[in-house]
């Protein structure tokens, strides 16, 4: 018996891949070299930043490959380029981070495409990526037993407060 889903023409479904890429290149007016410029600013940002920087700081040693891989990521989000294999959402869970940390990576993060990028670009950009922090936002209340309604935002619980701190 075969399975349910065998491809049986891979090249074929490359092609397709190929096609569905440029597709997106043309609608969106983004490509490798765009997504290239928007990551690196974007972290250059990102390292700058009082809020935010410490925390990436804390746990990106070699930004090389992690700029490798924000590139893949972001193609594989906005032209659909399959490059992509990680999974993000685990990554974050453990982070000290609420709704504070993703407001202000969504704010450099547009000003980033605003600077760069052609307004069509721009805005295919910030379409993903505003889903992308809310889908992000809502794992990190869920992980920290926080069921957001719709609308609501994911708050840190605080340390209580003792004489001593």
């Amino acid at each position: 018996m075969q399975p349910p889903f065998r491809v049986e023409d891979s090249a074929g479904a490359a092609e397709r891949r190929a096609a569905a890429v440029q597709r997106q290149r043309e609608m969106t007016g983004v490509d490798e070299a765009l997504i290239d410029r928007v990551v690196e600013a974007f972290y250059a940002r990102v390292r700058d930043d009082a809020l935010i920087g410490p925390i990436f700081a804390d746990r990106v040693g070699d930004w090389g490959p992690h700029l490798a891989q924000m590139k893949r990521f972001w193609s594989s989000v906005v032209l659909a380029s399959g490059v992509y294999q990680g999974r993000p959402m685990p990554r974050h869970l453990p982070l000290p981070i609420d709704a504070r940390h993703f407001d202000r990576w969504l704010t450099l993060f547009q000003d980033t495409v605003r600077d760069l990028c052609p307004p069509q670009a721009a805005a295919a950009f910030m379409e993903r990526a505003r889903r992308i922090a809310e889908s992000l936002e809502l794992g990190v209340a869920n992980a920290h037993g926080v069921l957001l309604a719709p609308g609501e935002r994911f708050r840190a619980p605080s340390p209580p407060w003792t004489e001593d701190a």
